[in-house]
């Protein structure tokens, strides 16, 4: 098997890669009849060299491959008939800026696996890079406390040469009795743990968070169910929950007035009730001077985000009164950081970790046995058509 590694053409550019150097050298070395080419690039965090030195063959021309990985999606333009495509669609929410592309791919006989859909036999998702969002979101969050307190500054993290350099920043922040609240349980969310747990803050339960006065720094990590609760007041379940989200309402104020850093890492669903709104921020119960939004859903569950911010600024001011943009820095405007394309600022960190779990967990299934279906059921498209797992896309596809 031939397996390609595409350039990324993708605006703005994305440094990262699915496998770095020294992993596509442990493939070769360590599955038979497998051979790794690398398309030519000027933009990786991995030079060109970097490949030529552990013996991969980079060239131009990858189109005698029979595998082709990405990051992102790829150009309409660039595409290769008859090839398997792994990269992230963007095309599995029926996006509608992506309909197109899909299309071509089935035009062109293209199997897409999504990384997105590659799920395991208990249907939990095997590949992202939701670590390294939840691991930068975070060390974000206190970049952003620190020039809106003006206690201390912290290099940006895309200066930062790796994850090491991150964690030695994290040295310099200067906290005293601050309260911060982590929503999730997720990937997104350990990532954040990690940062939290290197700035050597203490995790403290939901109940002490709210009662108790600390004089160190101090978080409570909060799972769906401990700001959800049923409108009717009966007693709340997870279960009914994901199936009746309609008949919850949103507890998380409770929790708010205790709070100056809130670090968004949660996954929401379609339905359910938002953390918290525009008349909820407007509430003297509202203590929250710094978001970190690692989820960033535009308009969505956390009121505050209302544009998502870039690597370069990454951070905007919320005004709660006017419901508008304003200086982060004043009092009573809530700084906002809403980086939407977080891993990309310590790209070779986020790629090794990617392709870690890429050689774990997929690549035997491309090369041997898939008795979980898990390629199967993560092809989007597939022989000029979309295959039966995603046949719901189809009245995305047809523009319906």
């Amino acid at each position: 098997m031939k397996i390609g590694i595409l350039k990324e053409e993708k605006n703005p550019p994305d440094k990262r890669v699915p496998l770095s150097p020294n992993q596509c050298r442990y493939i070769i070395d360590n599955f038979e009849n497998v051979q790794i080419f690398v398309q030519n690039s000027g933009i990786r965090c991995f030079s060109d060299e970097k490949y030529i030195e552990m013996g991969v063959l980079v060239k131009n021309d990858i189109s005698d491959c029979d595998v082709l990985l990405g990051v992102k999606e790829v150009p309409e333009s660039s595409l290769i008939p008859h090839k398997m495509y792994f990269y992230f669609s963007h095309t599995i929410k029926k996006q509608d800026y992506n309909r197109d592309l899909l299309q071509k791919m089935i035009d062109l006989n293209i199997q897409m696996v999504d990384y997105e859909a590659l799920k395991g036999s208990d249907n939990k998702r095997l590949l992202g890079f939701g670590r390294y969002a939840g691991i930068v979101g975070t060390y974000n969050s206190f970049l952003t406390y620190g020039l809106k307190s003006g206690n201390y500054n912290l290099k940006a993290a895309h200066k930062c040469e790796c994850r090491k350099e991150v964690d030695l920043e994290l040295e310099n922040i200067k906290l005293s009795n601050e309260k911060i609240i982590l929503t999730g349980k997720g990937r997104v969310a350990n990532g954040s743990l990690e940062i939290l747990n290197s700035a050597n803050i203490k995790e403290v339960s939901k109940e002490d968070f709210i009662s108790k006065i600390f004089t160190e720094a101090v978080f409570c990590r909060l799972d769906t169910m401990d700001y959800n609760v049923r409108k009717d007041g009966s007693p709340s379940d997870k279960y009914d929950f994901y199936n009746h989200p309609e008949k919850y309402k949103s507890s998380f104020m409770k929790y708010t007035k205790h709070s100056d850093i809130f670090i968004a890492g949660h996954f929401f669903g379609v339905g359910s009730p938002y953390l918290f709104t525009r008349e909820d921020a407007k509430s003297d119960d509202f203590n929250i001077k710094v978001v970190a939004d690692i989820s960033c859903d535009i308009d969505g569950p956390v009121a505050s985000t209302i544009r998502p911010s870039t690597i370069e600024n990454p951070i905007y001011g919320y005004n709660p009164i006017t419901e508008s943009e304003d200086e982060f820095i004043k009092d009573g405007v809530v700084a906002v950081m809403a980086v939407d394309n977080l891993p990309c600022e310590l790209p070779k960190d986020a790629s090794e970790d990617f392709g870690t779990v890429f050689i774990d967990k997929i690549l035997p299934c491309l090369l041997g046995v898939d008795s979980d279906k898990i390629i199967e059921r993560a092809t989007i498209c597939k022989d000029g058509d979309l295959t039966s797992e995603f046949e719901y896309l189809r009245d995305y596809l047809e523009g319906n």
